[in-house]
């Protein structure tokens, strides 16, 4: 397999980790109660830890001097290949708990499977990180649970939180020249060979939670490929300033 299709799959991975980490760390000193700004924070750092991983090894792949701080920090919006899931806004608690379901309930079935990468590389960072996602899923769902068969309020807004997010599940699912060969190499597996046990987890959650599954609308796609939503580039502008402004800083 070739080394850019390598390079491209392992920023996807680490993107994925990066941006939603930087978007829960938006959260410290903001969460409902102290405990849960912990969690989150824990969440946060779990995720950075990740996207070091796998961002440091795709600088080794791609041989051209950068590393995970290069790549973090050094890139421009388009050349990040995150899910457009990971990086829309906190909104409220329930669209946090939302996101961080659907995102790591994904990420679980996907690491369960790089857990046996033909990388030995890949299936190492994997397998690492698997107790820390397994976590974040059930953390997630307890929440998703707990305000879904909650108060009418709650209810609510965890019903409008399912609605903003489901035009982002079909990406993650997306099949492309990259996912493709790296299927065919046996690095990662095919997106779309987890749908069946992500739409059972999904589903049981909400049946504990008595919520109903909205009907999915036309997927928004893109991010894969560099084509983000609008919320993407001010997030960056805020984590990457000190770099920008400061070039090489060390401290």
């Amino acid at each position: 397999m070739a080394d850019d299709i390598l390079f491209q799959c392992l920023l996807r991975l680490g993107d994925d980790s990066l941006v939603l980490g930087q978007r829960l760390s938006e959260l410290c000193g903001h969460a409902p109660a102290l405990e849960v700004d912990l969690a989150l924070a824990n969440l946060a750092l779990d995720l950075i830890g990740q996207a070091t991983l796998w961002l440091e090894l795709a600088g080794e792949v791609e041989g051209a001097g950068r590393d995970a701080d290069a790549l973090a920090f050094r890139r421009d919006p388009a050349a990040f290949r995150n899910c457009l899931l990971v990086e829309q806004p906190n909104g409220d608690f329930a669209r946090t708990m939302v996101r961080q379901l659907l995102f790591s309930t994904w990420q679980q079935l996907a690491y369960e499977q790089l857990e046996r990468s033909s990388n030995p590389r890949i299936a190492e960072i994997a397998a690492k990180a698997l107790l820390e996602v397994r976590y974040h899923a059930q953390l997630a769902a307890d929440w998703v649970i707990r305000l879904g068969d909650g108060t009418g309020e709650s209810r609510g807004r965890m019903t409008a939180a399912l609605a903003w997010h489901a035009r982002f599940i079909d990406e993650l699912f997306e099949v492309d020249d990259v996912s493709s060969a790296t299927a065919v190499a046996g690095v990662a597996p095919e997106p779309a060979s987890l749908r069946p046990a992500f739409d059972a987890a999904i589903a049981a959650v909400l049946a504990n939670a008595t919520l109903v599954f909205p009907t999915l609308p036309r997927a928004s796609t893109g991010g894969r490929r560099g084509r983000h939503s609008e919320h993407l580039v001010p997030m960056l502008a805020e984590m990457q300033f000190l770099q920008r402004t400061y070039p090489g800083a060390k401290w």
